[in-house]
């Protein structure tokens, strides 16, 4: 984490795609993180799969050393274990995704309890994390020393969470790794497309040329046009029935729950 920036936000933000290719920027990150760790020392199964050799500082995909061996888990920051005894609902087995300006909170709240130095490389290391990520992926809201929720997450940095937490995991189950992505890229976007905006608008937010990114986009914004189409229509099936909603489940055979939500909405 370069020292000029202090604040989590900075590692979360994806580099411009014009800077270099995407292919490297999963292990990039995991060079400049230490691939991973989480704040409670156990291993980071979903992205904490270095390499085999100890000390080897780039993500192979989840590959072991020589021989296929057992892969070695990058040692987590012992500040990290420090922070997680202080604000355990921050840097906690579930870790939540961090408010701008944590660090500087950090060191008002702990003085010289914590060195400014090593919080830098111990925040780096956590929000590179997958753990991490996928709280950001899942549209989790930033919190607040005391684990309140304080703001939403930038869309440029959901976005990034999702395609590094998609890439990490392609290599164990691809179609799982795909439909998870595309479920937090539509949960990113619900709120746009019940407000009739344009999916532009979304996109000129998370500022990426990434074609994997944008086809994932499109995918999920279609799936919410479909979803917006089917469910107006079931909305107005009902009103021409004339009938209960429990009567015009029932004729149908649909569950009574799914359909009072459906109109609802």
């Amino acid at each position: 984490m370069p020292a000029a920036d202090s604040t989590p936000a900075a590692a979360e933000t994806p580099p411009n795609d014009n800077s270099r290719g995407r292919r490297g920027q999963g292990r990039d990150a995991d060079r400049a993180s230490g691939n991973g760790a989480s704040a409670s020392g156990a291993k980071d199964r979903e992205g904490g799969r270095g390499a085999g050799k100890a000390g080897r500082a780039g993500d192979r995909g989840g590959r072991g050393g020589k021989g296929g061996g057992r892969p070695v888990p990058r040692p987590v920051h012992p500040l990290l274990v420090q922070l997680a005894d202080l604000h355990p609902r921050l840097f906690g087995p579930r870790p939540r995704p961090l408010k701008l300006g944590i660090f500087e909170d950090l060191v008002a709240a702990h003085g010289e309890a914590l060195v400014p130095g090593e919080l830098k490389l111990a925040l780096g290391q956590h929000v590179r994390s997958s753990r991490y990520l996928q709280a950001v992926a899942e549209g989790h809201p930033r919190c607040g020393l005391d684990g309140e929720p304080v703001q939403s997450a930038a869309p440029e940095h959901v976005l990034h969470a999702v395609m590094e937490i998609w890439r990490r995991r392609q290599g164990r189950d691809p179609q799982a790794a795909r439909a998870w992505a595309l479920g937090c890229i539509a949960h990113a976007l619900e709120p746009v497309h019940t407000a009739g905006q344009d999916r532009a608008d979304w996109l000129a937010q998370v500022r990426t040329q990434d074609p994997q990114a944008l086809a994932l986009v499109d995918e999920a914004w279609s799936e919410l046009a479909a979803f917006a189409a089917k469910r107006e229509a079931l909305r107005r099936a009902y009103e021409a029935s004339g009938q209960s909603v429990e009567a015009f489940a029932d004729m149908y055979g649909m569950d009574l729950g799914q359909v009072k939500d459906a109109l609802a909405n």
